[in-house]
């Protein structure tokens, strides 16, 4: 008997970020090299994030760091294609916000790896923790699954 999670759905998501892959993603077995689905991650929460006004990635006095991420693998992705991320966030903290994410084919309705990163948001200049700014907040807001469950 499995006591693995199975992998989630599009349903479970409220954002999806598209992103081509590339011929360099692939490694040497001819699928998507693991290391590459945390760029995928990362490309669509701050994709998202600077969309929503929230990031200014050259000029913003608050910026995240990433202090934890996980990622769990179900079926191979390779290039060429298109993936598309699902984003959702699972708690938003302080100063710390968890984002849940999933990597799908085009196509696909059952993701085929997903994971989660923690960013802890901090003064540029010091590197010292501090409150998540409220633009965040009412960006990140929809993509809640706690506020968004019925």
């Amino acid at each position: 008997m499995s006591t693995r999670e199975p992998a989630a759905t599009r349903a479970d998501f409220f954002h999806f970020h598209a992103i081509e892959t590339r011929w360099m993603d692939n490694d040497a077995y001819g699928h998507v090299n693991n290391v590459t689905y945390y760029s995928y991650f990362d490309t669509a929460v701050n994709h998202y994030l600077i969309a929503q006004g929230a990031l200014d990635i050259a000029r913003a006095d608050v910026i995240g760091l990433v202090v934890e991420t996980q990622c769990r693998y179900f079926s191979p992705v390779a290039f060429p294609g298109t993936i598309e991320v699902g984003l959702r966030v699972g708690k938003i903290g302080t100063s710390s916000v968890r984002y849940e994410l999933a990597i799908f084919r085009k196509s696909d309705d059952v993701a085929a790896a997903q994971g989660h990163f923690v960013h802890v948001y901090v003064d540029r200049a010091s590197n010292r923790p501090v409150a998540l700014p409220d633009v965040y907040r009412r960006a990140l807001q929809p993509l809640h699954a706690a506020e968004n469950s019925n």
